[in-house]
Order: C-alpha cells, then sequence, then structure tokens
C-alpha cells in the first residue's frame, strides 16, 4: 500500500492490516492512539520491513499524529534507513511537512549521507538556512562530512563561518569533521588551527585521528607521519587511521609494519590491514590475516566479512567462503544487501552458482548492485539464456537497472552468441531505461559481433559510435581477429592499440598471437623488439588452487613451490597419458620462432597444468579440481584439460580472465565459444 502523502488525516484512506503485528481488533480507535503508542509501533515493528513502515505510515495520517514533529521525524527516520531502500518515500514525507523543525531537518540530513547523496546534504542544508531554521550540534557533522565528499571547498568555509557564529567550534564531533574536511581539501594550516582550538578549547585524540584521517585522504603521506608523532596520546584509533592511510594511498607494507607494532588490536585494525589488502589485490594475504585473526580468537563482525568474501572471491577459496557462510548462519548475523550480494558473488565466482542462486533467492531485500551480482554471475557460467531472463524478471520486481547491470547482460550475450537479443537490449538502454550508453557498452557490443564472426558490422559500428572508441573497443575487435584469423585487420586494430596502449603488454602478446598463427614470424619478432624498447614486461599466466584452507600459487618457470619436482614428474606423466590417447600439443599458441620440440615444452608447463599436476597429487580420486587463472586459458591448455577430465575422471573448473570452463568427461561447459 502506497499511502497517499499529507498533513492532514483522510477518512478515505485504504487501511487494511492484514499482517496480525498490526491486527486493529480489540485495540484502541486509529483516532485515539496515543503519541507513545505511534511510536512504539514505529520502533518496533518498522525497523525491518518496507510494507509494514508503509501501513504505519497511513496509520499515522488517519491518527492525526502527522502533525508532530517527532512522530513525523521518526518515520522519515526508518524510510531513510538504506536497509529498507524508501529513501525516495523518506524525501515525500519531508516535502509534506509544515515547518520541519532542526529535528527532522537533522534526520533528513543524515539520511542523505546514509543513503551516499552528498550532493543533496549540502543542498538541503542551504535549503534549511534560507528557511531561518537554526542548526545546532547535531547538524554541521553532517554538513561537515558531505562537503568533504563532494569537495565543496567553498561551502565548507562558509558552514565553518556559521559554526563560529553560533559558537560550537568546542564540539568534539564537529571539530573532528571539520579539521578532517580541510585536511581532505590540503588546507592543511587551517586544519590545524581548528584542532589546536579557536576559542581556547582544546582537541582529544578523536579530532586529532580525524587529521590524519583527512591528510591521507588529501594524499599528504609525511604530513599524516607528522601528526600521528606530535601526538601526546594515541589510542587503537590513531595506529587504524594511519594503517587505513597508507593502504589507501598503496602503501601496503607500510600499513602492514604499523599493524605488527600494535601493542593491541580491536575489530577495525584487523578490517584495515584485511581491507588494504584486497584493494591493493593481495587477495592471498587477505586471507592469511583472516586466519591469524581466527587463531587469535578474534571473532569477525558483519562489516569484516564482506571484504573477506572478496577475497575468497579472487581466489576462488570456496572452502574458506562456505565457513564464513556456516558461520553467518551459526551467530544469526543477518544477511543485509552488502554482506548477501559478497556471498552470492564469491560462490558465484568460486564456481558454485547453485549456492549463489540460493543465496539470492533468500535474500528479502535486494539492492540493484545485488541483481548485477547475480546477472555477472550468470554471464561468467556461460549462462546466457538465464542471464536474460534474470534481467527480465529485474524489471518485474522494478528494480531499475544501472550501467553496470548492461555491461553484465551484454557481456552474458557476447558469450553466449545472443547477438539478436544483445543488439535489442543496446538499443533498449536509453529509451526504455533511461541508461545513457557510455564506452564500455559499445565496447560490449563490439564483444558481441566479434564473437559472433561479423567483424565487418564490428568495424562499422566502431564508425558508427557518438563516442571516441577508446582501447577496450579496439581491443574487443583484435580478440575477435584472432579468434577468427583475420591477419589483415587485426594487423590495423593491433597497431592503433599499440599507439593507444604502449604499456599493455596483453595488446603485444594478442598481436604476437595473431602473427604466429599466420606463421608470420619476422612481425612476431618486430613486436618482440618493440616490446623492449620500450621496456614493456609481459604479465606472466599464473593459476592458484585453494587446498584445505591454503592459496598455492604456480607460474611457468618458477620452482618455489616445494612440491615442485613431483609436480613435475607428475606433468610427464600426464602428458605421456595425453599423447597415448591422441594429443598433439597446438604449437601455433607458442610465440617464438623455435623448434617443434622447444614449442611443446613450452606449452607443457602452462600454469594450469602445473594446478592440475599438484591437484591429482594432493587430492583423493573424484575430487573436483577448481584452478583460478589471471590470463585467459590458451587453445592447447584448453584441449589438455578437456582430455585429462576424461582420461583422469575429474571434474575440472577453470576460471580464466574471461569466464567459467566446466571439463567433465572429455567436454567443456563453454563449447570451445570463449
Amino acid at each position: 500500500m502506497n499511502p497517499t502523502l499529507t498533513t492532514t488525516p483522510t477518512t478515505n484512506l485504504p487501511y487494511h492490516f492484514k499482517p496480525k503485528h498490526f491486527s486493529t481488533e480489540n485495540t484502541t480507535p486509529t483516532s485515539k492512539l496515543s503519541h507513545k503508542a505511534i511510536l512504539d509501533l514505529l520502533n518496533t515493528k518498522c525497523t525491518n520491513s518496507l510494507p509494514h513502515l508503509k501501513q504505519a505510515h497511513a496509520l499515522v495520517l488517519r491518527s492525526g499524529h502527522f502533525q508532530d514533529h517527532y512522530v513525523a521525524g521518526t518515520l522519515l527516520k526508518h524510510y531513510a534507513n538504506p536497509q529498507l531502500g524508501g529513501f525516495a518515500f523518506a524525501l515525500k514525507v519531508f516535502d509534506h511537512l509544515p515547518k520541519p523543525n532542526v529535528f527532522v531537518w537533522n534526520i533528513l540530513l543524515k539520511g542523505c549521507l546514509e543513503n551516499n547523496r552528498p550532493f543533496l546534504v549540502v543542498s538541503f542544508y542551504r535549503g534549511m538556512v534560507a528557511v531561518n531554521c537554526r542548526p545546532n550540534m547535531y547538524t554541521f557533522p553532517a554538513v561537515f562530512k558531505a562537503c568533504t565528499l563532494v569537495r565543496a571547498v567553498e561551502e565548507g568555509v562558509q558552514v565553518h563561518a556559521q559554526v563560529v557564529k553560533y559558537r560550537l567550534g568546542g564540539d568534539g564531533h564537529i571539530k573532528s569533521a571539520g579539521v578532517q574536511m580541510y585536511a581532505s581539501f590540503g588546507c592543511l594550516e587551517v586544519a590545524r588551527r581548528m584542532l589546536d582550538g579557536e576559542q581556547g578549547e582544546s582537541s582529544d585524540v578523536v579530532c586529532w585521528n580525524a587529521m590524519i584521517d583527512g591528510c591521507f585522504k588529501f594524499g599528504d603521506v609525511e604530513a599524516a607521519k607528522e601528526v600521528f608523532e606530535q601526538m601526546p596520546s594515541r589510542n587503537i584509533g590513531s595506529w587504524n587511521a594511519m594503517i587505513s592511510g597508507f593502504a589507501r594511498c598503496g602503501m601496503i607494507e607500510l600499513a602492514r609494519k604499523f599493524f605488527d607494532e600494535m601493542s593491541e588490536r580491536d575489530e577495525i585494525s584487523w578490517s584495515a590491514i584485511t581491507d588494504g589488502y584486497i584493494k591493493g589485490g593481495y587477495f592471498k594475504e587477505a586471507l592469511e590475516v583472516f586466519h591469524l585473526m581466527q587463531k587469535e580468537e578474534i571473532w569477525p563482525r558483519k562489516f569484516i566479512l564482506s571484504s573477506v568474501l572478496a577475497a575468497c572471491a579472487n581466489v576462488g577459496a570456496l572452502d574458506q567462503g562456505r565457513w564464513i557462510h556456516a558461520y553467518v548462519n551459526r551467530n544469526s548475523i543477518r544477511l543485509d544487501t552488502v554482506l548477501g550480494t559478497a556471498l552470492l558473488d564469491m560462490y558465484a565466482k568460486c564456481g558454485r552458482l547453485d549456492l549463489a542462486w540460493e543465496v539470492f533467492e533468500k535474500m528479502r531485500w535486494k539492492e540493484c548492485f545485488t541483481w548485477n551480482a547475480m546477472i555477472g554471475g550468470l554471464a561468467m557460467h556461460g549462462r546466457a539464456a538465464d542471464a536474460v531472463e534474470l534481467f527480465s524478471k529485474m524489471q518485474k520486481d522494478k528494480q531499475k537497472p544501472d550501467g553496470i547491470t548492461f555491461v553484465n547482460i551484454l557481456n552474458a550475450c557476447a558469450h553466449g552468441g545472443l547477438v539478436d537479443e544483445g543488439l535489442r537490449i543496446f538499443r533498449s538502454m536509453k529509451n526504455l531505461y533511461g541508461v545513457e550508453p557510455e564506452v564500455e557498452h559499445y565496447g560490449c557490443v563490439v564483444d558481441l559481433l566479434g564473437r559472433a564472426g561479423l567483424l565487418t558490422e564490428a568495424e562499422d559500428f566502431i564508425g558508427s559510435m557518438p563516442v571516441r572508441p577508446n582501447a577496450a573497443v579496439f581491443g574487443a575487435l583484435l580478440g575477435a581477429c584472432r579468434k577468427h584469423g583475420n591477419v589483415e585487420l587485426g594487423d590495423i586494430v593491433g597497431k592503433i592499440l599499440l599507439k593507444l596502449e604502449p604499456e599493455n603488454s596483453g595488446r603485444y602478446a594478442l598481436l604476437s598471437n595473431i602473427y604466429a598463427k599466420a606463421g608470420r614470424w619476422e612481425d612476431v619478432e618486430k613486436v618482440r623488439k618493440l616490446m623492449k624498447e620500450r621496456g614493456v614486461k609481459t604479465t606472466p599466466g599464473i593459476s592458484m588452487i585453494d587446498l584445505d584452507g591454503k592459496v598455492h600459487e604456480f607460474k611457468m618457470g618458477e620452482d618455489s613451490h616445494p612440491q615442485m619436482k613431483e609436480i613435475y614428474s607428475m606433468l610427464e606423466k600426464i602428458i605421456e597419458r595425453l599423447q597415448t590417447d591422441g594429443y598433439s600439443p597446438d604449437t601455433s599458441q607458442v610465440l617464438f620462432d623455435i623448434t617443434e620440440e622447444e614449442k611443446e615444452t613450452a606449452l607443457q608447463y602452462h600454469s594450469e597444468k602445473l594446478a592440475i599436476a599438484f591437484c591429482l597429487l594432493n587430492t583423493k580420486p573424484g575430487t573436483t579440481i577448481r584452478i583460478v587463472k589471471n590470463l585467459r586459458v590458451c587453445e592447447d591448455c584448453h584441449s589438455a584439460t578437456k582430455l585429462i577430465s576424461k582420461i583422469y575422471n575429474r571434474d575440472i573448473i577453470v576460471r580464466d580472465r574471461v569466464r567459467y570452463h566446466y571439463f567433465r568427461n572429455g567436454r567443456c561447459s563453454c563449447t570451445d565459444f570463449w
């Protein structure tokens, strides 16, 4: 029920309370419900349910209590709860309030921040001042934070002037927010004056920590270090601010050094170093820290679990991810949209699409990013038709898609060969959904056409784009040239890419591959020479296996793994068995003009083959093998893995940079279309 938002009670408002929570039988008539009864209803029955909140809203209107600012403010607060997804209703409630007081304004400002609308905070604060509603000590922290987020320097200075005018500069919350704002703007002298006290008041450690955080946000690491050293007393928050700041600036080793030096740590300390590793791409190290946390019997709460699930997703650590899911259930942790989305994303990226779907179906509230994660998971697994069906269901559930939604669904169509469907969806973006196509969407269409072998159409499409094509667009076309053996077009596109991205080793490798397949070894040598002249290093293929909670990495040419001698021996036996069954290495994958024997040796030690050999050595017969690779699987490894799955009777799941491959009994789920 969507109640009409008015400022007076209405007698003809639809009012049918079916849930027993809201039963009105044998109770006081709605017109006589007390102020306290209304507030109790809002604060007990409506905190986790938007439908219940809407029904309570109708009750508020009928009872006449909407005129009361405290009741209306409480209603507004619950609508602004990000977990309920009712922020639009919060704004409508506010629009219908007669002369809101400072209590209501403060709830609105806080709600805008919690719903990631900092621009609205600045805008509404202007409105608040314009109607002569005097701000109080609870107003300014939210406004300072919003100015920080949107880098509203001029507005921030004006807000500071009003803080001084109302003599509120000594309040710790206001001061810490103001100090952080100025420091993040790079106005370190002003921030320091505010920290030292403009009206003779002293600053607590929270304000000093805010100064450190602001320095890091501005990118001034030395200033942050200086403030930290000058602090006469520090708390855990001071150390946490340094760890988070170093990590944010990409200085993860320094972050770990400070973490190790802490005499005591709280959950934020563990979360800061874990997040730092994850944001820096050090997923294996993030999981190691999480294991250390468990050894020290520090039990994680919700906000760190989402981060660790992201690490599990990136390295394919399914067992660790399942442990977290069990931990969440065991401790009755509510599966909100953030944690639920992280969990389903982990399952999808670890090859358990069935469990991802189970989590998705059980989630009561789904944000757009939840739908995006599920559609992206289906796309990665080659389930194009299912992704399109879920996209349709998303519309039926009245969830508006965003740009990421369309990237995911177009990728699904590209990998499933659904050209007509993909083009239909692309054309509907702006007209039906109001989403303006950006360059990445055009790149998806080029990929869609190119994978299907429609290279001329893809080339024409690039020529008709209203935006300038970037390297990703040309990269999609170059990949299609490699797939379909179009050397002439590949030669043209490859040279364009080497100009656009002279440091991207993948572009050189792809062009070399096209030349090598055509036997144009002189051109291969020219590309290699150009790479050498420009100092471009190739990205090595890395394959990861999560076994018994430990992540094992394999890289061609490295022998750091303690079992490498046994792995090489096992790999030789595997190749012998493959050759007995008719396997012949696809030496066109080797980008050097060397002997066929040398080419076969190079292919033999690709990282995923090493990972498979390791698993055959260390797991029981019949155990599924799960591998995560940072690069695209080459054709030779793809062919070899299909045969290994049949000979050794193993299900082998490989997630490469592009998509998932399920190998079973000599076949792959991608049907050789990837």
